[in-house]
């Protein structure tokens, strides 16, 4: 009995340090839960402190990418291709050959052109002989009229003598010699004028023969002009850089046949730049000249520095194939972005020569509160 009485009064006894145990344990405060709180309640403040900071100290956005100048590299005349001299992803020298078409075609022009000189340089000869004859002629011709103007005043002379001697008076010669002088006088008269209008046509005749004579001389200046286009068109044959830089979408093989104005590749500049479109509500304070941080998504960890340069007369959607139209009555306001450049250093553009292409992605970042960008855009 008095065991059986202990042993209860030791469960008693159990049961109320277990209670005493547990009011501890729940009026005791969890340190660690408390700790977790606080850190999570800490970096919530600061990353809300952080992003107001960069709104109103930042502008950013990551519409950007990486621009350049793309040279398209196209053949001027149409041929077959015999050489190619380069390859992909090549580096290449302005003036450099990059392939070669066929010369045939262009050489038998050349030397077909070059035989029509010959044969009218041929024809001028003759007409420089045709218009020395014609000249002599007319020169004879005028000798000639002398002549005439002689006889003519001879027999004027004979003609008035024998009307002298012959008269109601005196008849010292007879009719018939009268007569025969007159008729002399009036042949000699004839033969003048004939004479006078073959002079006439001689000069007519020098006239056509040297208009003939230029007509071939100006045939041969429009000759030498075509030769001079075929000449032309036989060094279009061989295919030149036409700027520095590196080879890209290459795609001509020999034995290819390609026309004129059909590209070939591409020639990419090492000078590149960033363009970022900023929304319109950003670009209330950017101003040229203010230094840009710039973060390209296939080197994340070497942020560069880039300037600001310019800002695009339109926005992108104006320079759209098909601008939107909000006069139609079904009007939605969206907020536009604009076109800025930004041009990065030159020692960054050396050093990251071949790794900065054209259209890779990245990210521009333009603190607001630059001392010296008022000095730089005033300067601008």
């Amino acid at each position: 009995m008095l065991n059986t009485q202990n042993t209860n009064a030791t469960r008693t006894l159990e049961v109320i340090s277990s209670e005493i145990e547990t009011s501890e344990n729940k009026a005791a405060p969890n340190y660690r839960v408390l700790a977790i709180v606080g850190l999570i309640a800490l970096i919530a403040i600061g990353l809300i402190g952080r992003m107001w900071w960069r709104s109103q100290n930042l502008v950013e956005t990551d519409n950007a990418f990486i621009a350049g100048h793309v040279h398209p590299l196209s053949a001027r005349i149409a041929g077959v291709v015999t050489k190619v001299l380069v390859e992909d992803n090549q580096i290449v020298r302005e003036g450099d050959v990059i392939a070669e078409l066929d010369p045939a075609d262009q050489r038998a022009k050349v030397e077909q052109i070059e035989a029509q000189i010959a044969s009218a340089a041929q024809q001028v000869l003759q007409a420089d002989a045709q218009v020395a004859q014609v000249r002599a002629q007319a020169s004879a011709t005028q000798a000639q009229v002398g002549q005439s103007e002689a006889q003519l005043q001879r027999a004027k002379q004979d003609a008035d003598r024998y009307s002298q001697l012959y008269n109601t008076q005196m008849k010292a010669v007879s009719k018939a010699e009268l007569d025969s002088a007159n008729t002399t006088r009036a042949a000699a008269q004839a033969d003048l004028s004939a004479r006078h209008d073959a002079v006439l046509a001689a000069q007519a005749q020098i006239i056509v023969a040297t208009s003939a004579r230029d007509v071939i001389k100006a045939q041969i200046k429009v000759l030498q002009v075509q030769l001079k286009d075929a000449n032309q068109q036989l060094v279009y044959n061989r295919i030149l850089a036409p700027v520095a830089g590196r080879l890209g979408k290459r795609n001509v093989e020999v034995g290819t046949r390609v026309q004129a104005g059909q590209q070939l590749g591409a020639i990419v500049e090492d000078n590149v730049w960033i363009v970022a479109n900023f929304k319109e509500t950003q670009l209330a304070e950017l101003r040229q000249g203010q230094e840009v941080k710039v973060v390209i998504d296939a080197m994340s960890s070497q942020p560069l520095v880039g300037k600001l340069d310019s800002f695009s007369p339109a926005s992108g959607a104006q320079f759209a194939l098909l601008p939107a139209d909000n006069a139609t009555g079904n009007f939605t306001k969206i907020v536009q972005r604009v076109p800025v450049k930004i041009m990065l250093r030159d020692e960054d553009i050396k050093q990251y020569a071949g790794r900065l292409v054209p259209g890779m992605s990245a990210l521009a970042e333009v603190h607001l509160h630059q001392s010296d960008a008022g000095k730089t855009s005033a300067a601008k």
